[in-house]
């Protein structure tokens, strides 16, 4: 049975509710990354933001980037999976959410990423059937 762990991004970062979304936007140039996990101070996922977020509800709204805090994106409850989830359930909930990639908690806390793009390197089967119902259903809802 091939669990979460086994395939997720160690090295992933999160910006911290109480930073700049031009701090996120940085962060998401310099990892090449279109999206971060939000988190508290405390370390825990408090929510998530992607680079779209930014242009479209701070940017287009004349809001200023250097002063819109990221705990002001991080609305709703976020989705995440645990480390040692089955490989087939984080599968389900990307496609049951219509998410790419999912932040990964052990005992409370982040301790990587997941996304599709792991997956598909690292484990064939049902990868074709998840990108073609995330992306056919992403593909919809625009």
């Amino acid at each position: 049975m091939s669990v979460v762990r086994e395939f997720m991004t160690t090295d992933a970062k999160c910006v911290v509710e109480d930073q700049t979304l031009e701090v996120a936007a940085r962060m998401m140039r310099d990892m090449d990354c279109g999206s971060l996990p939000i988190c508290g101070n405390n370390g825990r996922l408090t929510g998530f933001i992607t680079d779209r977020d930014i242009v479209v509800k701070c940017v287009a709204e004349g809001r200023d980037p250097r002063e819109v805090l990221a705990r002001e994106l991080a609305q709703g409850k976020p989705y995440w999976i645990d480390a040692d989830a089955n490989i087939d359930e984080c599968i389900r909930m990307m496609e049951e959410h219509q998410v790419r990639r999912l932040p990964v908690i052990s005992n409370h806390e982040m301790v990587g990423i997941i996304s599709q793009g792991d997956i598909a390197r690292n484990y064939t089967q049902h990868v074709g059937e998840l990108v073609e119902h995330v992306s056919a259903k992403e593909h919809m809802a625009h």
